[in-house]
């Protein structure tokens, strides 16, 4: 059987060349990996995986934390991990699935050298898993912004700047008092990163233009339409409604434009959701697509990045944008 030793001597190199040259893990000269290329072919050398791990020190595995935690759209959550599971495999890499929330899923999956990385989803502001992936060797990306300084990676949405784009077009539409209807109460409380950047941005963005704004988190399920009944009557003068919250999203659009014909107010409802579903429910004035197959897309390229280079942190926010409206301003 031809071992790797053999195609090092056919190539005249090292067997840590060899190995390099398999795993792409070291740049390696063209004309040297011409030649060990050449070997391989011409020995017709496939090594076990199992061999091929040991030698390069790498498993071509990335491990993927995704908590389903209550609270969370699965469905983004879904188009999340497709875009990390596409994209890896783009990068020749295979994705460990991490179902569990806590740190020793992370620490399981290093130490017993399961994975080459570590791609972290649903962060919050202060997440206790930043410290753990701190102390780890194996290099680590978050899907998600948490607060204060950052010397771990970090892709996501901008969704601090997509509160700010709501607001300015709810104004733009001619609406003075605005309500943020939200995630549900247990990710608010849980000051998960995305939902506590939102309300930031809704906020800061209210008081910049001289409008009244305020959020109020919401159940994803048929009893939004509660929720919404009672922000409605709490303040009729409410007219402009951003609901981020793909479960509550029909019911809260059909409940506002029900107590709109009935009170012939021109009420307005942007989503903040991806496109999909945005296009399935009717009458929303605009909405902000979150593009979640990109996160998971670009937050691979990043662990790819730093694996193949050693790409120091960075923060990567991909910018939010209108789908376009229905209803002119």
């Amino acid at each position: 059987m031809v071992t790797i030793a053999d195609v090092a001597q056919a190539a005249g190199v090292s067997i840590s060349t060899v190995s390099y040259v398999m795993s792409g893990k070291r740049a390696i000269s063209q004309e040297t990996r011409d030649r060990v290329e050449k070997a391989i072919d011409s020995l017709g050398f496939s090594p076990h995986a199992g061999a091929r791990s040991l030698a390069s020190r790498s498993t071509n595995v990335i491990g993927l934390q995704a908590p389903l935690r209550t609270g969370v759209d699965v469905h983004v959550v879904m188009q999340i991990v497709t875009g990390v599971v596409t994209q890896a495999r783009k990068h020749g890499y295979d994705i460990l699935l991490l179902a569990s929330d806590d740190s020793k899923a992370l620490q399981r999956a290093a130490k017993g050298s399961m994975v080459d990385a570590l791609l972290v989803m649903d962060v919050e502001s202060d997440d206790p898993r930043i410290d753990t992936l701190s102390g780890l060797e194996h290099p680590s990306v978050l899907i998600g912004l948490p607060e204060g300084r950052r010397a771990i990676p970090c892709v996501d949405f901008d969704f601090e700047a997509a509160g700010w784009l709501a607001v300015d077009r709810l104004v733009a539409l001619g609406h003075r008092r605005l309500a943020l209807i939200g995630s549900p109460l247990e990710v608010m409380a849980r000051h998960t990163s995305y939902a506590d950047r939102l309300a930031r941005g809704f906020l800061a963005a209210c008081e910049a233009s001289g409008v009244v704004g305020t959020v109020h988190a919401c159940p994803s399920t048929a009893e939004a339409v509660a929720t919404v009944a009672d922000v409605m009557t709490d303040d009729p003068a409410i007219t402009g409604f951003f609901v981020h919250n793909e479960g509550a999203l029909p019911h809260v659009a059909a409940t506002i434009a029900q107590r709109g014909r009935q009170r012939g107010d021109d009420l307005a409802v942007l989503a903040l959701c991806p496109e999909d579903v945005a296009r399935s429910v009717p009458g929303l004035a605009d909405s902000i697509a979150v593009p979640a197959e990109a996160i998971g897309a670009a937050a691979t390229d990043m662990i790819c990045e730093i694996l193949a280079n050693g790409a120091k942190p960075s923060v990567r926010l991909l910018p939010p944008a209108l789908t376009g409206s229905t209803t002119a301003p």
